[in-house]
């Protein structure tokens, strides 16, 4: 008699180990089978895995595992993101290597990793932060550098004085550094950019080709790229200065230039940088500029200011007209000219600056009827016709501009032009915890590549974090070497890669891995483009971006012939967890912070929640994603130890769509496990009873082909929740069955259909039926057709509109053999007790409605 409750904690070993043993997970590049690439976004090594890469990582696991019998060559990956600042930040903290921690995350990570019996191949796990990986970055780098795609510049970044290191737009919070508190100063530095808009068009377009992306991400890149189409023209200073005699300005609204009523421009416009030489208090403006945010959504919370120049400007319709040229801390050198008009009717930071400063207010658009309609707090963006615009007037919004660079053409004063909001990518980072820049600087030669047998350009390891900036800078010996052109004493570059390289094409190392080339070409080829990318909505932008232009750059250069890299894209939804917390004075600045507690560190008890330790109340937050930040991530160890990985599993499929987000519950983890110890009963009896007996269930064989194919399709679209909902239907049409050939043969089918979601469980019921090889190797179950169509239909029977009994007949039967069926019913007819039958009213294949 075999054991009826089922034992995941040495089953979930058992098997484990057995996958491992046989590597049945392992891609073979050399196979026939049609090939499929699963994969999920790797992760970065902070330590811990939670239940919001649980969630992630199951998805693609039942994907990979499906396909995997329907017949396909699956290769289904699993690496590290390992560069980044939180090593850095660790080793600072716990004066420990970042290197050292960052492996002892990855052994960490990994191990619960393979508790939850994902279908990954191993042989091919790579970490961004080895060598091998790294290295072969390097080479890539190299020839994008050749191929003409990589360039260095000054540029304006956020300087942190206090840690000595450039912030990106994001880590600058009310002007400060994210981790000293520092006032962050803007400062030029030489950077390396690679050339992403030589590629904008083509990143635009081929987004229409994407049918497998959700159409948000889609938008959202569109949004990104941001092409624009308009007039670049130039104003006439009316009083030239020095070798200035124009300012620039581009527009996506020429129709409204006679409702101009300024001129800004950035605080390292040319011009601003030269009347600051001669006046102290424009000069100190401009530095105060300098430590204004340079984000778009910094720009536009931000208060609105501006420095009189006293300069003046002529329009260019009209030179009799001047308008007065200020310098603003809105306008951005690196974005379009460095200078814009403003038009304070219909743009609202143009309004807020224009009543600030009591510049005119002129309304050039107008929808019918408030032509004279003041603009009071409000810029009025929407459609309608010129008004206040002299030989305009009356045009809609796109004739009119049109018209504007039409006549700016033929006068020569502006063309039309089109623009982006895509700028290149500045990939310098001074950083120790990322790939060395492959480039040695010699004061003869310029900047030279690394000669490729020289690669990989390893990190030094004798670095120490006590003292703020970038280790490399100042080692003592690192960066000194010979110019490999002249010979001469030169200098490697300090700075490194920017770590969303690394994520920029990790996938094409996993499709192939030879030891002296990044990649080969033509087994890269049998792989790509990813079948089916999972990963989160936040990603959508950078990475995404970043890696679609990373394999159209290597396109252009020849080592690829494909430009997207993934086929479908799927943005799950995140898991997430109440949030615990208590405000408490901060001993140093007497300031109220909030220190968060993790849901093992409280204590749910009548009258609310309290700290494990010492047992105080303290509040419950917000119901948020998983964050270690504010320590309402759940651990799958000893969920896992109390549960088993199947139930772990199951619960990530079952309880809501996964797109949405999934509210984490223990009620939920147990109703699961109970569900895997039905099964468990169900295999079971099929294990102690091998020679069923019993009449023919056809209603219960139908079901099982409907779920078969029901399921087959929901996995394939990713409708993981709807698979599920099918599976709990069929078992429990199979438990309500009495003992037949149909009824075990379902539930030895069951164990294939759920194989991809409860791979433990599916495996210890395979081997209980007697079968030698893995059920990972087993065909998904062949659906007989001629079962999808129902036959038969339930027929409702109602007495004066009452039910009063249920009855199957076969589909499309006739009026009158569904009247008698009706009439034959016993309950009916103890129902109607001798009564006259005034009407029978038959809807065929749904009800029959006898009136007494």
């Amino acid at each position: 008699m075999t054991d009826q409750r089922f034992n995941p904690l040495s089953a979930d070993k058992r098997w484990q180990t057995r996958w491992a043993e046989t590597g049945v997970f392992e891609a073979d590049n050399s196979s026939p089978k049609p090939r499929s690439f699963v994969l999920e976004m790797f992760p970065y090594p902070s330590g811990r895995i939670h239940m919001g890469h649980v969630r992630n990582y199951t998805m693609g696991d039942v994907l990979a595992r499906f396909r995997r019998m329907q017949g396909f060559e699956v290769l289904h990956p699993m690496g590290w993101d390992a560069f980044g600042m939180p090593a850095e930040n660790a080793a600072m903290e716990k004066k420990v290597h970042p290197g050292e921690w960052t492996r002892a995350n990855i052994a960490a990570m990994r191990d619960q990793i393979k508790r939850l019996g994902f279908a990954l191949d191993w042989s091919r796990e790579l970490a961004t932060c080895e060598p091998d990986y790294y290295g072969q970055e390097q080479a890539l780098f190299i020839d994008m550098f050749e191929g003409g795609l990589v360039y260095r510049k000054e540029s304006a970044v956020n300087w942190d004085p206090v840690d000595m290191t450039v912030l990106a737009n994001e880590q600058v919070i009310d002007g400060k550094g994210w981790r000293s508190g520092a006032p962050v100063e803007k400062r030029k530095l030489s950077q390396w950019f690679l050339k992403i808009t030589d590629f904008a068009e083509e990143l635009l377009s081929g987004l229409d080709d994407l049918k497998g992306w959700p159409e948000k991400v889609r938008t959202m890149q569109e949004n990104w790229i941001g092409k624009s189409q308009g007039l670049q023209f130039h104003f006439t200073l009316a009083e030239k200065q020095q070798d200035i005699e124009t300012i620039e300005v581009f527009s996506t609204r020429p129709d409204t230039i006679f409702g101009a009523s300024f001129v800004a421009l950035s605080a390292d416009h040319p011009l601003a940088q030269q009347l600051a030489q001669d006046s102290e208090a424009l000069a100190a403006f401009c530095e105060e500029c300098k430590k204004s945010g340079t984000t778009a959504a910094e720009l536009e919370t931000m208060e609105k200011k501006g420095f009189d120049t006293g300069l003046k400007v002529t329009h260019p319709l009209d030179p009799s007209w001047e308008l007065p040229v200020f310098v603003a801390n809105f306008v951005l050198m690196d974005y379009g000219t460095g200078a814009v008009f403003g038009v304070p009717a219909h743009d609202q930071r143009d309004l807020d600056f224009a009543r600030k400063y009591a510049l005119p207010v002129t309304r050039v658009v107008a929808a019918e009827g408030d032509e004279d309609a003041p603009i009071h707090d409000e810029s009025y963006t929407g459609p309608g016709k010129l008004v206040n615009s002299r030989m305009l007037d009356g045009m809609d919004i796109e004739t009119a501009q049109k018209a504007v660079i039409d006549r700016a053409e033929s006068e020569g004063w502006g063309k039309a032009q089109t623009t982006w909001r895509l700028r290149d990518w500045g990939v310098s980072r001074q950083r120790y915890w990322g790939t060395p820049i492959p480039i040695i600087h010699c004061e003869d030669c310029g900047a030279v590549p690394v000669p490729k047998d020289q690669l990989p350009v390893t990190l030094p390891d004798d670095v120490n974090f006590d003292i703020p900036g970038n280790p490399l800078e100042r080692h003592a010996t690192w960066k000194h070497v010979e110019c490999p052109q002249c010979g001469k004493a030169a200098r490697r570059e300090t700075d490194t890669l920017d770590t969303f390289t690394n994520s920029s094409w990790y996938f094409l190392r996993f499709a192939s891995q030879p030891d002296d080339q990044p990649f080969d070409a033509e087994t890269v080829k049998k792989w790509m483009p990813v079948s089916q990318y999972i990963g989160g909505i936040e990603h959508a932008i950078l990475h995404l971006l970043y890696a679609r232009f990373w394999t159209r750059a290597l396109a252009s250069i020849g080592k690829l012939d494909f430009a997207e890299p993934f086929e479908s894209l799927f943005t799950q939804g995140m898991v997430t967890h109440e949030t615990y917390f208590e405000t408490v004075q901060n001993e140093d600045t007497g300031a109220d912070q909030i220190v968060y507690y993790s849901p093992d560190e409280v204590d749910h008890r009548e009258g609310g929640v309290f700290k494990s330790s010492g047992g105080a109340p303290i509040q419950i937050g917000r119901i948020e994603k998983m964050s270690k930040s504010k320590k309402n991530v759940v651990d799958p160890d000893p969920i896992i130890d109390q549960y088993g990985a199947d139930a772990v599993r199951f619960f990530m499929l079952s309880d809501s769509p996964p797109e949405r987000d999934l509210p984490w519950s223990e009620a939920g983890i147990e109703g699961s496990w109970r569900f895997v110890q039905r099964l468990w009963r169900l295999f079971v009896a099929v294990a102690d009873q091998p020679d069923p007996v019993g009449n023919e269930d056809k209603a219960l064989k139908r079901k099982l082909h409907q779920t078969i194919a029901g399921v087959a399709e929901d996995v394939d679209a990713l409708s993981f929740n709807k698979a599920v909902a099918k599976v709990f239907e069929l078992v429990n049409m199979i438990e309500k069955a009495t003992p037949s050939k149909d009824r075990h043969d379902a539930i030895k089918s069951l164990a294939r259909i759920v194989a991809p979601m409860v791979p433990h469980i599916a495996e210890e019921a395979w081997a209980l039926f007697g079968e030698s090889d893995l059920v990972a190797n087993a065909p998904w179950p062949k659906v007989d057709e001629s079962l999808l169509v129902e036959d038969e239909v339930t027929i409702a029977i109602q007495v004066r509109g009452k039910l009063r009994d249920t009855i199957t007949a076969a589909k499309g039967c006739e009026k009158s053999a569904l009247e008698e069926l009706a009439l034959g019913s016993e309950k009916v007819q103890r129902t109607i007790d001798g009564a006259e039958i005034k009407k029978v009213i038959v809807v065929p294949d749904r009800l029959v409605n006898i009136v007494i």
